[in-house]
């Protein structure tokens, strides 16, 4: 009786480790992706302020006006703190923002997508927005609700790339051979990288809706393997300095480790002058956010930029 006992043990603990191979092997093929697409990791910068002032003031109205960015923030009943911060301060710069529900929630307007399942959620989101935007926006900007979104310096940044080019932007992490973008600190897509992603969603293969059988990926990583697999790579955002513009962290943590880092230029040690987010906020943080931006000036000072990004009719924050 022992012995059959400890042979079916064996068994089990046998099994196991059979099925952790297996899937551990589903997963090495999956990140490593086909073998035609070479890359390189590189960082794209945002365009020299020089090369803006050189353009014609006709140029520059125009490309005011060409770059427009649909936010999709996805959330859930318990974030509804977060919810209301993010639709009170930086989403009504958006083009057009619209909030992407676990579920349906009364208090505010959602696209309910009935999963709370981060990975679903996001494959759902994506679907519906390039089933219903792909004919009237080119950049696609996703965040979480404790992120703090600047969308000017997003236009700004995206003032020379090309739409129709693959890209996936923002602030990338490496996790192995993955090259993926941190979903905290927020993910642009162009519509070329959209497309690729809707394409390759009917793939269950290449993009399974579901992770794997011991573990689940978390949603940024499964979205940079399915892009992956379209030729589509994780590309770092930074400033003509070199700075990151794509922030995974909170000011406060920002400073705090610039504090500890370069105490003598904190605030330039900290975080770049033309950032594009930050994350880990709470609610009141991005009021307190939203007044620094957009309502805070120093008299005297006078900002002479080259572009001016317009919010959208209805943004009566700032």
């Amino acid at each position: 009786m022992i012995s059959e006992s400890s042979s079916f043990v064996k068994g089990v603990v046998l099994g196991g480790a059979f099925c952790m191979l297996v899937t551990l092997l589903g997963h090495i093929k999956v990140g490593h992706g086909t073998k035609a697409h070479h890359h390189e990791h590189h960082h794209i910068q945002a365009p020299n302020k020089e090369d803006v002032l050189n353009l014609s003031e006709g140029e520059r109205v125009e490309l005011s006006k060409s770059i427009r960015v649909y936010c999709i923030i996805l959330v859930k009943p318990k974030d509804l703190g977060h919810w209301a911060a993010a639709r009170e301060t930086w989403s009504k710069h958006c083009d057009k923002a619209e909030f992407y529900s676990s579920e349906n929630v009364k208090v505010f307007d959602s696209v309910a997508l009935n999963t709370n399942d981060m990975w679903v959620m996001m494959r759902k989101a994506y679907k519906i927005t390039y089933e219903q935007y792909k004919d009237e926006f080119s950049w696609f900007f996703l965040a979480y609700p404790t992120t703090f979104a600047i969308i000017e310096n997003l236009k700004y940044f995206l003032l020379k790339k090309d739409p129709s080019q693959p890209f996936y932007i923002g602030h990338t992490v490496k996790s192995g051979d993955l090259e993926y973008v941190d979903g905290e600190g927020g993910i642009v897509l162009s519509i070329e990288s959209l497309r690729r992603l809707a394409h390759v969603f009917e793939d269950p293969d290449k993009c399974p809706e579901q992770g794997g059988m011991i573990w689940k990926l978390a949603e940024d990583k499964q979205l940079a393997i399915c892009l992956k697999y379209t030729g589509v790579f994780a590309e770092n955002a930074e400033d003509s300095e070199g700075k990151d513009v794509f922030n995974a962290k909170s000011i406060g943590a920002l400073i705090k480790e610039a504090m500890s880092t370069h105490p003598q230029q904190v605030v330039d040690g900290c975080c770049s002058d033309m950032a594009i987010t930050f994350s880990g906020l709470a609610p009141n943080h991005m009021h307190v956010m939203m007044y620094g931006v957009y309502r805070l000036r120093p008299y005297g000072h006078s900002y002479s930029d080259a572009l001016v990004f317009l919010p959208p009719l209805g943004s009566d924050n700032d």
